[in-house]
């Protein structure tokens, strides 16, 4: 068995604010699992993901995540990063002047020198190497490359660009939060065979959509649903197929929070 991601009894809110986002969430992941986590808006999806990824906008109260089952709790999102944690956002932020490929290798460098102080970095032909192998294998033109990271890309385009990330840095857990947000069916097949060329190194995955149409490319086989910040129900891909056919009122009235009198 690879390595596991475990989340115990998490509960979080943003930072400063009083009202729970999370209220106590458990999963476990292993590596080579794909994992759909699905749910209405507000439920809860997006916030655990940055929670996973150490974003500090949000407090944990209480819970804790498990990497091999060491805390990484009190980590910074590079330390997580570097331990084998990768987040594909939801809306990638453009960064002008900085190429993708400048940005890929200053991360590479800093892993390297977090392991090694004394390390000098990838060579640049070793580097040129690496990220046209990688671009290969994901079927994408070598000179998206030389372009600024996300500046002027269309949200296909932003999307490949995170899955490249992945790819050249090799995590072994990646949450891809809400990938197929904005993508036409052409990117949204081209992202997610992306996604499946990479699971041939033990990726483990959780996938967070609304939608089954994702679910379509990248096949999980276990689905969560997410509502009012626990996940609620676990199963099958067959889980995803009912939603799509009876949406959350079903869930709803099944989980919902009685409202006090």
């Amino acid at each position: 068995m690879g390595a596991t991601l475990e989340i115990r009894n998490l509960h979080a809110r943003v930072a400063g604010e009083e009202r729970m986002i999370l209220r106590g969430v458990n999963l476990t992941i292993v590596q080579g699992e794909v994992h759909a986590l699905m749910g209405p808006n507000g439920s809860g999806k997006s916030t655990l993901a940055n929670v996973l990824a150490g974003n500090p906008a949000y407090e944990v109260t209480e819970g804790d995540i498990l990497l091999d089952g060491e805390s990484i709790m009190e980590l910074e999102p590079d330390e997580r990063s570097r331990l084998g944690m990768f987040l594909a956002f939801q809306y990638p932020v453009a960064i002008p002047g900085i190429t993708l490929a400048n940005f890929l290798r200053a991360a590479i460098n800093s892993r390297m020198k977090a392991v090694d102080p004394e390390s000098k970095g990838i060579s640049i032909p070793e580097f040129r190497r690496l990220m046209r192998a990688k671009m290969d294998g994901l079927s994408m033109d070598h000179s998206f490359a030389g372009r600024y990271l996300n500046d002027g890309f269309s949200g296909g385009e932003k999307k490949r660009a995170e899955i490249l990330q992945m790819a050249v840095l090799e995590p072994k857990f990646s949450i891809l939060d809400e990938t197929d947000s904005g993508l036409d069916i052409d990117a949204l097949r081209i992202v997610s065979e992306g996604v499946n060329a990479l699971m041939s190194t033990n990726l483990g995955v959780l996938v967070i959509t609304h939608y089954q149409r994702l679910l379509n490319y990248i096949r999980p086989q276990h689905v969560h649903i997410m509502f009012e910040g626990q996940i609620v129900e676990s199963g099958g891909p067959e889980l995803a197929l009912k939603l799509e056919e009876s949406g959350y009122d079903w869930v709803r009235a099944k989980h919902a929070t009685p409202i006090a009198e």
